[in-house]
């Protein structure tokens, strides 16, 4: 058996083992696939990691070969309305168990969390994902998701999908330091919309490591300071408290330690109203990015472990979190949803999310053979996941090509320190009468 071979039994091997109690998996435990049909549990969670950007009816095709005995739109329906999204929580992280992780330096896991928008069809009587916009006349809806990626690796690890006029960063963080399986010496690293007193704490509870990129406001707030220097590598202990009343300090000692937690702001570890005290622990570094320009990281990293130059190159390694969300939607084609209902995207989307962890492991197993050359070559990871997605849709019996050695022919070189202006733009979703396969 090769390696992509073993890669895809696995999957599929999760997928029949969930199949043996679907009832965890479904909206209505009781009734919901307890009936042999055509079109089960497993065969619903493989059609969906490997549907493609077509029609509802084209893709049910392809997955039955174009035989007679193919089922109908409205039986595939009925068959996706039972499922629970947890169902591909619960399989991505089962997936991503049977192959260790790289670690950087043999000891730290690189994990970056970051958010990312996806426009879904238009209804502007959902509140919830409805935003008037003056670019579109006619507004859009949007579902926003925060996701763990693991930079080394190239994996996705968790997700929060939350309605897009009810995305709140802050908490799905919280969430994440609060039930990843702490097996090493994970680090979360994220951009400025993370850097806040509740997640320090929760990470801090739950033995994580952060690198949080935070605003010159927020650092001198932490080092009580109104002006900062351009070089800077320092510690911070502070106290963190509900009330300004100094009368209700528990060391008023150490007057110059304490910050204020408005009781506005969430903070899971003092209650709203108490005197209650909270001790944290940061390290802050201050960085020269370009000529002039300075940016501030927040961390718990030990000094003597991790320099600031080291901690830099880790903040510049997120951004492969934004490369994969590009290949996210549009190489594997997660923006084009198949149907209008949020519950559903939801489960196009963590779908996706399996379908890109399983291109990523086989294509990092590809071995890159560029000698002599001006640079150091890498997988082109877009055409990576075309064939991998291709071989996991082939039945058994189907002769499957030389994946590794074709992915290894693919390959793009890496030209360090090149930056580019990011554009923002507004996109609409595909109309379901225009899919292109």
């Amino acid at each position: 058996m090769t390696y992509p071979e073993k890669v895809k039994s696995y999957l599929w091997s999760d997928i029949h083992k969930m199949s043996k109690n679907p009832g965890r998996f479904a909206k209505n435990p009781d009734s919901d696939f307890t009936r042999e049909r055509k079109f089960g549990f497993e065969d619903l969670m493989r059609f969906l990691i490997s549907m493609q950007s077509g029609t509802t009816g084209h893709e049910l095709l392809k997955y039955f070969d174009y035989s007679t005995d193919v089922i109908t739109n409205s039986g595939f329906i009925q068959q996706r309305d039972k499922l629970l999204p947890t169902a591909f929580r619960h399989l991505l992280i089962e997936f991503n168990s049977h192959f260790p992780f790289k670690l950087y330096r043999g000891k730290y896991q690189l994990i970056a969390c970051d958010g990312c928008e996806f426009v879904i069809a238009r209804n502007p009587d959902d509140p919830d994902t409805y935003h008037p916009n003056r670019e579109a006349a006619r507004g859009y809806n949007m579902l926003h998701t925060t996701s763990l990626f693991d930079l080394i690796n190239k994996r996705y690890l968790d997700c929060e999908i939350q309605p897009g006029r009810l995305k709140n960063e802050f908490r799905a963080i919280c969430n994440f330091a609060d039930r990843f399986p702490n097996l090493g010496n994970p680090v979360f690293i994220g951009d400025r919309g993370f850097a806040c007193y509740n997640f320090f704490a929760h990470a801090t509870e739950n033995d994580l490591f952060f690198l949080i990129r935070a605003k010159d406001l927020n650092i001198k707030r932490y080092l009580g300071l109104k002006t900062l220097p351009e070089s800077l590598d320092t510690s911070v202990e502070l106290i963190l408290t509900r009330t300004q009343s100094k009368k209700k300090r528990a060391r008023p000692d150490l007057e110059e330690q304490y910050r204020f937690v408005s009781n506005d702001v969430a903070f899971d570890y003092i209650e709203n109203g108490s005197d209650g005290e909270y001790p944290l622990f940061l390290r802050i570094v201050r960085v020269e990015v370009a000529d002039g320009v300075f940016e501030n990281l927040v961390t718990n990293l030990p000094f003597d472990d991790i320099s600031a130059d080291e901690l830099k190159q880790w903040y510049n390694l997120r951004w492969g979190i934004e490369t994969s969300f590009r290949h996210l939607k549009h190489t594997i084609g997660t923006d084009n949803f198949h149907s209008k209902i949020v519950a559903n995207i939801e489960l196009e989307i963590w779908a996706r999310m399996i379908l890109f962890t399983f291109c990523a492991i086989i294509a990092m197993y590809a071995v890159v053979n560029k000698k002599n050359a001006k640079y150091v070559y890498q997988v082109n990871f877009a055409m990576a996941m075309k064939i991998c997605h291709h071989f996991i849709r082939l039945k058994v019996g189907d002769k499957p090509p030389d994946l590794l050695g074709l992915i290894g022919s693919f390959t793009l070189p890496i030209r360090p320190d090149r930056s580019f202006h990011r554009r923002n733009r507004l996109r609409v979703p595909i109309c379901f009468c225009y899919r292109s396969n």
